[in-house]
């Protein structure tokens, strides 16, 4: 039986199956997360150079990448409600900017414990380093500017600009190591040719679809509350807040 999917991008059916969905993703998240935590930080090798410094990248490398797709994503969606007027879309930009800020600041901060060590700094204007601040920025920007302007469209409207012009910004945190002479390394994440251990391995990539499922279950979870409160008019609303009485 064919399934009508488009039925979905309305708000009041969406609801129900963000509902339906987030037990999905939150339990495997958790389980996820107990076992690349405990691979990265009880089975995997001392790192030769880094010694066990080195282990926050299990939890810096995830942050970093999310951090850079949770923002086009959430452009792609801004743009999508910016130009097609889909309620939906500007919802889900919404609900998204809060997780996506949340791992910019794990990246940041997590980048800061590695780089003392290693740099004997907590921080220095190197070139990733900067654009990643300028990401975080770009997030909570995106969030105040929502929330100075009362009427949720023309909040939509200017947020969708603003990141849709900051999307620039991604493409250059992801280059910035061969575009610029920096003191970050290059790519963790290699598809071929990597001398990582093994364990090593499969906790990067078992926190990195760890922190997918988080996001996606999260965003769902906080997409449900915007569409409560921009729908609150609506009579669906309202007869789901009598069931729920």
């Amino acid at each position: 039986m064919a399934i009508n999917w488009f039925k979905y991008s309305a708000p009041s059916t969406f609801y129900g199956l963000a509902g339906k969905l987030i037990p999905w993703f939150a339990w495997p998240a958790a389980v996820l997360f107990g076992i690349g935590f405990y691979i990265g930080f009880f089975v995997a090798p001392t790192d030769a150079v880094q010694s066990e410094a080195y282990r926050i990248i299990f939890i810096h490398v995830p942050a970093s990448i999310l951090s850079m797709f949770i923002y086009l994503i959430m452009a792609g969606y801004a743009a999508l409600g910016l130009i097609f007027k889909t309620r939906l879309s500007a919802m889900m930009a919404s609900a998204l900017a809060p997780t996506g800020a949340l791992f910019a600041f794990i990246s940041l901060w997590s980048g800061a414990l590695w780089g003392k060590p290693m740099w004997g700094a907590w921080w220095v204007w190197d070139a990733r380093l900067t654009s990643e601040l300028i990401l975080l920025f770009l997030y909570l920007g995106f969030i105040a500017l929502q929330a100075s302007i009362e009427d949720p469209r023309r909040a939509d409207r200017a947020s969708a600009l603003l990141a849709i012009v900051g999307s620039v910004n991604v493409p250059i945190i992801y280059y910035s190591v061969q575009w610029w002479n920096t003191l970050h390394q290059g790519s963790t994440i290699k598809f071929s040719g990597t001398s990582m251990h093994i364990a090593m391995q499969q906790s990067m990539f078992i926190m990195l679809v760890a922190c997918w499922l988080y996001a996606i279950a999260v965003a769902l979870a906080r997409v449900r509350s915007i569409i409560l409160e921009r729908e609150s008019a609506t009579q669906w609303v309202k007869e789901l807040g009598d069931i729920k009485e």
